[in-house]
């Protein structure tokens, strides 16, 4: 089989990947291409169709899919392309569904929802190929895929709040490529508890003496309990008894960030004890969680990324040393933990590592867990240098923000370790510091997509890596490097 996570020669960036399957059989039906019809040859990683105009120079269409013949309007021009949106759908997609959302052609949110489930699928593990091929590293067969539902599986929300000039309150999401809010009183990616919540919250801010002093509102489900936190500007003592008397009515919690500068946080309601489960090796891991922690979106996914993580790292041996970095509350360490390792978190939001803590000891009971929370800035390289130094980890896993890791994955270079396990929320820095690893002695052993945001070009991935000369093994259909 081909290398997998060789470094190859660099090769000139497309800026189109994914679905590229069935567009020159289309293209015999094509209507004759003009100044604004054009042929879709394929689809960019932010989910916009790209053409080509008879000049050659590539149009970035919204709405528009591989193999369709759209006649389109240019809303902005640049040296290098154009950026167009569909007048006219001439000739359809077989991959074209039609929108489950009826706020899909103003909002924001969910720009892939036209597009079947396994295209989306497809052209989001040809998205991270592709961008690991820029950087010389080819894969010897497609990423495995980990996915869930396609509705109903966003467990956590942001909503807007203006009040315009005549004095009308809106709540919802952005519109695509602008600060305009989109009113929202329904969202087929919401779980059904926070759904419920949309039209009633509009009435209640309608009812607001002061709407305008609320920035924002943060919609949470937990096991427990669904909990409503409202960014508060200034506080106003007869919206308080009206935010308090909706609590009580839906059934939730409720807290606000209350000022402008430095914001203080307070439950306005009983505070709930909020908690989520991840898969542990025999039993499940409960780790709390509190309003402004990270907590993935997907519970579904983010379960399938935890058991992938324990199976591509087993057998792991007791005793061994496991340096868990961007950590969070610990949904990787203390399920690893669980499996007999010594892990070290570290983790740079304070507020996060105590609870960390407060997570391990909690799940130590009956289990014993080795696990020590480290407040560290990962994004310094003698910071990581010297965590390296002192834990001396046989095993890595890292899970840091859109930024990467870039850092930590020089510092990985400087003081090898046997296997590392790289989860990403950004393919594109991901295949950055993959090329610092591959280029560092590292090999992939093993690559996953996380479909966590459904009908969204968004993605997570996976990548399992070891250094040459260690004694790592291959699984999941990937090949030796």
């Amino acid at each position: 089989m081909a290398m997998l996570g060789k470094r190859r020669p660099r090769r000139a960036p497309s800026g189109v990947s994914g679905l590229q399957g069935y567009q020159e059989e289309s293209r015999e039906a094509s209507v004759v291409e003009g100044q604004d019809i054009l042929y879709v040859r394929g689809l960019a990683h932010d989910g916009r169709g790209v053409a080509r105009t008879a000049q050659g120079k590539t149009v970035f269409i919204e709405g528009a899919l591989p193999g369709e013949n759209v006649k389109v309007a240019v809303h902005r021009t640049r040296k290098r392309f154009d950026e167009a949106h569909v007048r006219e759908l001439l000739l359809a997609s077989p991959e074209r569904v039609a929108p489950p959302c009826p706020h899909f052609d103003r909002c924001g949110g969910c720009d892939l929802q036209h597009l079947a489930l396994p295209a989306q699928r497809r052209h989001k593990q040809a998205v991270l190929e592709e961008l690991l091929g820029r950087q010389g590293i080819t894969l010897a067969a497609s990423p495995e895929l980990l996915s869930g539902s396609g509705e109903d599986y966003r467990r956590r929300a942001r909503l807007g709040v203006k009040v315009d000039a005549q004095g009308g309150v809106h709540l919802g999401f952005r519109a695509r490529h602008t600060h305009r809010l989109v009113d929202i009183d329904a969202c087929t990616v919401l779980v059904p508890a926070l759904e419920a919540l949309l039209v009633p919250l509009h009435q209640l801010l309608a009812e607001l003496e002061a709407p305008r002093q609320v920035g924002h509102i943060e919609l949470v489900e937990s096991e427990q309990a669904v909990v409503v936190v409202v960014r508060q500007l200034r506080g106003h003592g007869g919206d308080a008894g009206r935010w308090q008397a909706f609590a009580s009515a839906q059934g939730v919690h409720l807290a606000h960030w209350l000022g402008r500068e430095t914001p203080e946080f307070e439950w306005l309601t009983p505070a709930p004890a909020l908690h989520c489960r991840v898969p542990g090796p025999v039993e499940d891991i409960v780790l709390g969680v509190a309003p402004g922690d990270f907590l993935q979106a997907n519970a579904e996914v983010n379960r399938l990324m935890v058991s992938t993580a324990l199976s591509w790292l087993a057998p792991l041996a007791a005793g061994e040393r496991v340096l868990d970095l961007f950590a969070g509350v610990g949904n990787f360490s203390l399920p690893l933990a669980a499996a007999g390792t010594r892990v070290t978190a570290a983790e740079g939001n304070p507020a996060m590592v105590a609870r960390l803590g407060d997570n391990a000891r909690a799940n130590s009971q009956g289990r014993g867990l080795d696990v020590e929370a480290r407040q560290a800035d990962l994004a310094d390289l003698p910071a990581v240098r010297a965590l390296l130094q002192d834990t001396l980890p046989d095993v890595v896993v890292l899970d840091p923000p859109r930024e990467g890791a870039e850092a930590v994955s020089r510092a990985l270079v400087e003081h090898p370790v046997a296997r590392l396990l790289y989860i990403s929320c950004d393919p594109a820095t991901l295949a950055r510091d993959a090329a610092h690893l591959v280029h560092g002695g590292y090999r992939i052993l093993c690559v996953a997509v996380a479909d966590m945001f459904v009908h969204t070009s968004h993605l997570e991935s996976m990548l399992l890596f070891e250094h040459h000369g260690s004694a790592g093994h291959i699984q999941g259909g990937s090949s030796d490097g």
